[in-house]
Parts: structure tokens; C-alpha cells; sequence
């Protein structure tokens, strides 16, 4: 799989590792950044890899900042993304298994980032079950947000 991958200055120091990690498992990072310490705003880096998606250039999405949870907000707004953000082996397998997530945030400040290689491996190697029931709620969650996106006063 072709693997989009981006990070904010916090997520800098351990995105060498990740991009490995990604390579050892047998996948192609595309790394759209950061590679420095000096701040950046985390839509434009997730931006980046979010459109290598879209574009159909990367299968799924890895991204990180320093709680994860602005890469999933900016994630999450983009159609047809599911990313999901997890802090153990356990969000990342159910994410895969039942939500069919193609995004990954992840959280770099307060953690060690063996525990973020840890979730990634987990989420790379856990395929969607494909279960009736899941598929059904993936759809819904679609049709839930193609009719609120009609809506005048969603942002």
C-alpha cells in the first residue's frame, strides 16, 4: 500500500521512525513533512497528504501531531475519510475492523514513541472484517454526512 504520511513540529522528531516502520512492513510512505522543529500549521501538513489521497495517489492516511486530535478534526472534514484516532493497539485494531478506517492520527507529546510504532502495526496489519452490520454503519455514516453537508450552517 502507498502510504501518505504527515506530521507538525511535534510529531518531527519521531517521523523518521514511523516512515520506517511504514517501509519495513513492506508499504511506500509518501512523506509530505515536516522535517523540522520550527511550528507549522498542522491542516497545511495534513492538507498534503489528505489530497495524495483523494487524488488516489495513497491507499490510506498516517498523520501526527502534538495530541492527534487537530489531524483528526481536519481529517475527518475531508469526504470519504475515516480516520480514527488511537492511543493503543486496541482503538487501531477496531478501528480497521469494524469502522474500515482509512486515517490514522496520531499523538506525539506525552508518548513514547514506541507506542505509536506499536499502533501502527496493529492498524497496517488489521484488515476490515467486512461484516454486514459494519458495512451498514460505514454507509450511514456516509449518508449522514452528505445530508448535514447540505445543511446552511454546517462549517
Amino acid at each position: 500500500m502507498r502510504i501518505a504520511f504527515a506530521c507538525d513540529h511535534a510529531g518531527a522528531d519521531t517521523r523518521d521512525m514511523i516512515l520506517d516502520e511504514i517501509r519495513r512492513l513492506g508499504h511506500e510512505p509518501l512523506d509530505f513533512g515536516t522535517r523540522g522543529a520550527e511550528a507549522v500549521d498542522y491542516p497545511d501538513m495534513a492538507g498534503k497528504a489528505l489530497e495524495a489521497f483523494v487524488e488516489g495517489k495513497a491507499d490510506r492516511v498516517v498523520l501526527m501531531c502534538g495530541t492527534g486530535l487537530g489531524m483528526n478534526y481536519v481529517a475527518n472534514k475531508v469526504p470519504g475519510i475515516r480516520c480514527a484516532r488511537c492511543m493503543d493497539e486496541f482503538d487501531a485494531r477496531m478501528s480497521r475492523a469494524h469502522n474500515d478506517s482509512n486515517c490514522l492520527a496520531l499523538r506525539a507529546r506525552e508518548r513514547d514513541a514506541r507506542d505509536n510504532l506499536a499502533v501502527l502495526r496493529v492498524w497496517l496489519q488489521t484488515p476490515f472484517d467486512g461484516d454486514e452490520r459494519h458495512v451498514r454503519r460505514i454507509r450511514k455514516i456516509e449518508e449522514t454526512a452528505r445530508r448535514l453537508a447540505r445543511k446552511e450552517n454546517v462549517t
